[in-house]
């Protein structure tokens, strides 16, 4: 089984996304959806309805309901989410005291880095396959 089949895949991947959550503001669009489809290989959509279960209660619960009636999501997937909604939850406090801790200005550097850092890896990730 690959790593990214496994529930410390997905609980590594919540603890992630919490901290950047507790430092920058930002979860689920910016940490979940890109590590699952870059790292674990899911579809656009399937991580998009995988990162709402993560976000499920209350944010997410129609969202996911739409997911998993469409067949883009499975029990699997919402398990997953699951597990990141728990890593979010203890990853949040450690980026919290992270972003408490550092300067204004450093904070929106940061986060400015990170964004361009995730832009570009996404871009590059979404180029067409030339046909063989």
């Amino acid at each position: 089984m690959a790593f990214t089949e496994t529930l410390p895949f997905f609980l590594v991947v919540g603890v992630c996304a919490g901290i950047l959550a507790g430092i920058f503001g930002v979860g689920g669009g910016l940490i979940i959806v890109p590590a699952l489809t870059i790292i674990a290989g899911y579809s656009q959509v399937t991580a998009t309805g995988t990162s709402l279960v993560a976000l499920l209660l209350p944010i997410g619960a129609a969202g996911v309901y739409a997911f998993y009636q469409s067949g883009q999501i499975n029990m699997g997937h919402v398990k997953d989410g699951l597990m990141i909604s728990v890593g979010m939850f203890l990853g949040s406090y450690f980026g919290a005291k992270i972003a408490l801790s550092m300067p204004d200005y450093i904070l929106k550097r940061a986060f400015c880095i990170f964004l361009l850092a995730v832009a570009a890896r996404m871009w590059i990730m979404s180029a067409p396959k030339a046909p063989q």
